[in-house]
């Protein structure tokens, strides 16, 4: 099957329409009408994970995050972009990137994050113009009320966290309602608190954030790529489901590029 075949399954689940306007959603390099070896799946595309897919016989990688973010005039190896774009277009790899609009889709990222901590009633937060059934985070309801403190480690096992960044909470307090957003998005602090959500778990907080809405919500900085991480599994869900028989792995070499000391 071709390249565009195994894309228009994933576009059929986070249609490019919903991505920002800041975004670059779609095809970064490649060929769609070649055919399809096997699919490669990351958060960030680097030069091993061309190298991995070269290895593994996979001509596609599926990434979260764009390789080409900003404009690009030229291509004399500088950067990482620059260097992974060259790289990948000698080696005849095509890279396809799902961001915001894999961010907004119904049953992507945040949706992701919500069932595995195994919210109910869950709601978008900010939905798009496309409908509110579309948007960006979401909210819904742990089954019971629990103290945060006995919460808070259940957002490190969904997420594989070694730390969290938690503005500070009271012993005494519960949680029930819980607000969620993949990825950077502290700048939904109004839109969580206005959901009437105990606790906000997001990433790339800032010390006003969590400074200003002390007494209004306890805000959880969960890390990037720990909450977003989630979406080479919804890459390989959509892929498998509707084709049981391609090649779809998950990349070996990417680790997490922040690490804890």
């Amino acid at each position: 099957m071709k390249i565009k075949e195994i894309i228009a399954a994933i576009e059929a689940y986070a249609p490019p329409s919903l991505q920002e306007g800041y975004d670059n959603t779609g095809y970064q390099t490649g060929n769609p009408e070649e055919e399809a070896t096997g699919a490669l799946l990351c958060v960030d595309v680097t030069e091993d994970t061309v190298r991995e897919a070269l290895e593994k016989g996979c001509n596609l990688i599926i990434s979260h995050h764009p390789l080409l973010f900003r404009g690009v005039k030229c291509v004399i190896g500088r950067d990482r972009p620059e260097r992974v774009l060259a790289e990948a277009i000698r080696r005849g790899i095509t890279i396809y990137s799902s961001h915001t609009a894999m961010d907004s889709a119904n049953g992507g990222v945040s949706w992701r994050m919500a069932a595995s901590l195994g919210l109910v009633g869950v709601e978008v937060l900010v939905p798009s113009r496309a409908g509110a059934d579309t948007g960006l985070g979401v909210v819904g309801d742990l089954p019971e009320a629990m103290p945060i403190a006995d919460f808070l480690p259940l957002v490190k096992e969904a997420f594989g966290c070694e730390v969290l960044r938690v503005s500070r909470f009271s012993e005494l307090q519960t949680v029930r309602r819980v607000a969620l957003c993949g990825g950077a998005a502290g700048e939904f602090l109004p839109e969580a608190i206005a959901s009437g959500a105990q606790v906000y778990v997001t990433a790339d907080c800032k010390l006003n954030q969590f400074l200003d809405h002390a007494g209004d919500i306890v805000l959880v900085d969960a890390g990037h790529f720990e909450t977003e991480e989630c979406t080479k599994r919804i890459f390989f869900d959509v892929i498998t489901e509707k084709f049981p028989n391609f090649a779809v792995c998950y990349s070996e070499t990417e680790k997490n590029p922040i690490i804890y000391l």
